[in-house]
């Protein structure tokens, strides 16, 4: 159906502008590697699941820390989570733990700004 088909081409678009946001951070950060646009496009799908199936884990096990520290602790998780799917991926590198915080940081910033930008309603 249409709205089917409608859901499915967000989903998609919403990919590449994940895709090309991680793709677009070793440009800002030397620490962060990507060989190629196709390993970019492999990796948002590793952050996409990793951040499904791991992350709410995380964030429940951890959540006295994150209370405690006033909700900056889930900088911490983002950035485990980014590292993760850099260690799933081949040709995706991050050089260290801050490097991965810092680039789950910029991953996020761009991905909300290019989804403003190409996903209105």
């Amino acid at each position: 159906s249409d709205a089917l088909r409608l859901i499915i081409m967000r989903l998609l678009l919403l990919w590449l502008i994940n895709s090309a946001a991680l793709f677009a951070i070793p440009q800002l950060l030397s620490s962060v590697q990507i060989d190629s646009f196709t390993t970019a496009l492999l990796a948002s799908l590793a952050l996409g699941l990793v951040n499904t199936l791991i992350r709410p884990v995380l964030v429940l096990l951890t959540l006295p820390v994150t209370f405690l520290t006033l909700g900056l602790f889930i900088f911490v998780i983002n950035g485990l989570m980014f590292w993760a799917a850099a260690d799933l991926v081949k040709g995706f590198q991050v050089d260290n733990f801050g490097a991965a915080m810092l680039g789950a940081l910029i991953y996020s910033l761009l991905s909300w700004a290019l989804s403003t930008l190409f996903l209105r309603k």
